[in-house]
């Protein structure tokens, strides 16, 4: 049996339901699962306008849960209270949709963390609302994945002036562990993670700090131990080089952007994010809500396709 998709067309104010329409309209994404789209009838209808394309749902075989209609002006191009509640609530079903046995992961358009909290949501980013629904304690961690090559961290959405007292044993080793076990359900039998450093060049042997020496290195010794292929810490400004040239399957960095940007570099069309953590595959394209291109038809799809496609294979995995 094919696995079933809660599918979100994120943001009505940006690109999302662009995008959203490009990928259902393909033949191959309803073939390769059950869709259940999750939007309000005017976020799909202005989705159509912005894509060229009217969408035969029944004919596609998806079925659509229509949300109700935002309240308020969502105007293209801003963040708003309706927007945000609007995309919250089709976020929310889709969770509970997979609570409830009727869904077995979730791909979700481009959203827009600040209209989600205009709305009232109030943890930091939206895996972290999941995080809370779903009823996950353990660590939870974005991933983000360019070709073959995925990351997770170490911290996240927090201000770069409180990463470094975050750094710990214990974190670093859930960021390696999470994204450890992601790999091998995503077919990965051992690997080979790399674990980058909090300071320039690594600390330089203590020169430039010391938490590779005190925190980082001690935590990657011990999982090494258990098992894990890790290794590091690196020095952040060059491990991402040998990343793309194949020495490694992951990258593990201490704070977002230290990732992020070099991740995005190597392949903003078609890069995925994929939520860690959670019960079920939940992913998205690494691109935002675009705001500045929405209702103009020229969003690429890539990004979003690539989520999907593995969300798909990782549920069918979970079935094996």
């Amino acid at each position: 049996m094919k696995p079933r998709i809660a599918f979100v067309l994120g943001d009505p104010a940006g690109v999302g339901p662009e995008m959203g329409v490009k990928l259902l309209a393909q033949p191959a994404t309803t073939q390769a699962a059950e869709v259940l789209l999750v939007a309000p009838a005017s976020t799909l209808a202005a989705g159509e306008q912005a894509a060229g394309i009217a969408l035969d749902l029944k004919g596609l075989g998806i079925e659509h849960l229509e949300i109700p209609e935002p309240h308020g002006d969502a105007p293209l191009g801003e963040c708003s209270v309706a927007a945000g509640a609007s995309a919250f609530s089709s976020l929310t079903t889709a969770v509970d949709l997979v609570r409830s046995g009727q869904a077995d992961g979730i791909v979700f358009a481009p959203l827009n963390k600040h209209s989600l909290r205009m709305a009232g949501m109030g943890e930091e980013d939206e895996l972290r609302f999941m995080q809370k629904r779903f009823g996950v304690r353990e660590f939870v961690c974005e991933f983000n994945i360019t070709g073959g090559l995925w990351t997770s961290r170490v911290t996240s959405h927090v201000p770069v002036k409180d990463v470094a007292a975050l750094i710990t044993p214990e974190a670093v080793r859930d960021a390696v562990l999470i994204i450890d076990r992601a790999l091998r359900r995503a077919g990965v039998a051992q690997p080979r993670i790399a674990v980058s450093g909090l300071n320039p060049h690594a600390g330089d042997n203590g020169s430039i700090g010391t938490e590779e020496i005190e925190v980082i290195a001690p935590a990657v010794e011990k999982l090494k131990r258990d098992g894990i292929g890790a290794s590091g810490p690196w020095s952040p400004d060059t491990v991402f080089i040998a990343a793309r040239r194949g020495d490694f399957d992951a990258v593990v960095s201490m704070y977002h952007d230290q990732g992020q940007i070099a991740m995005k570099l190597m392949g903003f069309e078609r890069g995925v994010t994929l939520h860690g953590g959670l019960p079920v595959p939940v992913a998205t394209s690494a691109s935002g809500s675009a705001f500045d291109i929405a209702g103009k038809g020229v969003a690429r799809v890539e990004g979003l396709q690539a989520a999907f496609d593995l969300a798909v294979r990782m549920a069918v995995r979970a079935r094996v």
